[in-house]
C-alpha cells in the first residue's frame, strides 16, 4: 500500500504580515491579528494545531478607540500582593506601554487554550514606525484590512 506524500511543509509554512495600525479601530484589527495568529485563513486549519502565521504591528502609538474608550477604559492587574490591584487609565497605558493595548486586545479574542501563549510570542508590536531586523522577514503587509502582497 503507498501514500502520496503532498507538499505538506509549505502549507504549514509560516508567513510574515505587517500592519500599520495608524488610525485602525483597536477592536477591528485585533480581531483580524487573532484570525491570522490562530491560521484561521488559511484552508489547513484545524483548531487542535497550530498553524497560524507571524504578525508585526508598527505605529502602535496611532491606534484608536471609538465611542468614549478613551476616557473610560481601565487596565487592570494585580500584583499578588494583599491590595496590590493595580489600574491604569487607557490614556496613561497609550502614553507608557502602547504596545500592551493591542497585545491585551489580541490576547482577549484568542481562544483560552494551551496555545494562547505561543500565538501570542508570534505578535511582535513596534509603538513608531521602526521594525529593526524584522523588516527583511515581511511578505504580505495589510491594505484596509485586506492581505497584500509584498512590492519589491
Amino acid at each position: 500500500m503507498s501514500q502520496a506524500i503532498g507538499k505538506t511543509a509549505l502549507a504549514y509554512a509560516r508567513v510574515w504580515h505587517h500592519v500599520d495600525a495608524s488610525d485602525r479601530v483597536l477592536g477591528k484589527l485585533a480581531e483580524r491579528i487573532a484570525i491570522v495568529l490562530m491560521g484561521k485563513h488559511k484552508p489547513i486549519y484545524d483548531p487542535g494545531v497550530d498553524c497560524g502565521d507571524y504578525v508585526v504591528v508598527t505605529n502602535a502609538r496611532n491606534i484608536k478607540v471609538t465611542g468614549k474608550k478613551a476616557q473610560q477604559l481601565v487596565y487592570r492587574h494585580h500584583t499578588m500582593y494583599p491590595g496590590g490591584l493595580k489600574e491604569i487609565e487607557y490614556k496613561e497605558m497609550m502614553r507608557r506601554k502602547p504596545d500592551e493595548i493591542i497585545r491585551q486586545a489580541v490576547s482577549g479574542m484568542l481562544p483560552k487554550n494551551k496555545l494562547r501563549e505561543r500565538r501570542l510570542e508570534r505578535l511582535r508590536i513596534f509603538a513608531d514606525d521602526d521594525m529593526g531586523v524584522f523588516k527583511d522577514n515581511i511578505l504580505k503587509r495589510w491594505e484596509d484590512g485586506t492581505l497584500q502582497p509584498r512590492q519589491n
